[in-house]
């Protein structure tokens, strides 16, 4: 696809200095500009790169007055990060506008989809599916039967739907994700074998959740996981069953999150962090990387370490940890002299 400098200012409400017919056909920093590209100023700290790039438009602040001669056009902007991830996104709309059934698939005689849909070559349509409008299944994505999804969501290549999924509006699954796998719950009988529970329940998403690469979402042994509108989840992540999830809350990658436990709106939780079950955790909390959480948590708190500790408690214990070995040969030398 190309776009020359007087298309994309007119979709940032720009104004091109230079060249409005010179055109672009792929995106690139500004330090690894070339001829075709189009790439951004936003930060200070790279104003020497733009003297030396070679991409063909560059996008500025509209503050931005140059000090040398320059090679690339400019679209000047009041905001050059914002309008960059402006287009960045009508890129991807562009790209990911497929439309219309490829063959071969399978469709149940019950499934039923909406206006403007695309399915992939393979993708598996079990009994009972609805898919909304301008909903886009890339190959290979299985959905059990009594599946139902939304509006303008998108299910990249090999996710796997398990049966009575929900999905609302405007959700991203990436490849590799599984929705709805069976919960790990087992229970050991007389003989100290482990029997299986049935996982009866299913998983939720409410609208504008994004489920990463390799992340796995189990179903509920009774009643629903639950996702609330706005999470993001990271890459390999685990949530387990009955887990729920509150708004606007982010996860980073390789986080496992045990069954039942509850976490509550506009969190914020680092990589590989581990989460108890039967837990509460409120809102607005913030975990740090790689943190062991193992008790309620209030409303607000800023926690690190395993077992995590008030963020400022362990900042300042650590300080005491990193110089134990001194501390003890200043106590094993007083207990010398006595």
């Amino acid at each position: 696809m190309k776009f020359t400098a007087g298309q994309i200012a007119g979709i940032l409400e720009g104004e091109v200095h230079g060249n409005p017919e010179i055109a672009v056909h792929k995106l690139a920093k500004i330090e690894e500009g070339e001829e075709g590209s189009l790439t951004f100023l936003a930060n200070p700290k790279y104003t020497s790169f733009i003297y030396k790039t070679k991409a063909s438009v560059t996008i500025v602040n509209k503050s931005f007055v140059p000090e040398q001669e320059l090679y690339t056009t400019l679209i000047k902007v009041e905001d050059a990060y914002k309008s960059f991830s402006k287009l960045l996104e009508y890129y991807n709309q562009v790209k990911n506008n497929k439309i219309g059934i490829e063959e071969p698939i399978f469709k149940s005689d019950t499934a039923t989809y909406g206006a403007d849909v695309y399915i992939g070559a393979f993708a598996y349509l079990g009994n009972n599916v609805t898919l909304g409008d301008n909903v886009k299944v890339y190959p290979n994505v299985y959905i059990g039967d009594n599946v139902k999804i939304g509006d303008n969501v998108i299910l990249f290549a090999g996710a796997k739907v398990y049966s009575e999924t929900i999905i609302g509006n405007n959700c991203v699954v990436n490849s590799g994700a599984v929705l709805g796998a069976d919960g790990f719950g087992f229970a050991p009988n007389e003989d100290g074998e482990f029997v299986k529970v049935p996982q009866t329940g299913n998983v939720i998403l409410e609208d504008n959740v994004d489920i990463g690469a390799g992340t796995t979402i189990d179903r509920a042994t009774l009643g629903s996981t639950i996702l609330r509108k706005g999470v993001k989840l990271d890459n390999q992540i685990q949530i387990a069953h009955n887990v729920e999830i509150g708004e606007h809350t982010v996860i980073a990658a390789q986080t496992g999150i045990a069954g039942s436990t509850k976490i509550g709106k506009h969190c914020m939780i680092g990589g590989q962090v581990g989460i108890v079950g039967h837990i509460v955790i409120g809102d607005n909390v913030k975990i740090q990387a790689q943190s062991g959480i193992g008790r309620n948590v209030k409303d607000n708190e800023v926690l690190q370490g395993s077992p995590a500790l008030n963020y400022g408690d362990y900042n300042k214990s650590y300080v005491h940890f990193k110089n134990l070995p001194r501390i003890i040969s200043r106590i094993d030398t007083l207990e010398k002299k006595d």
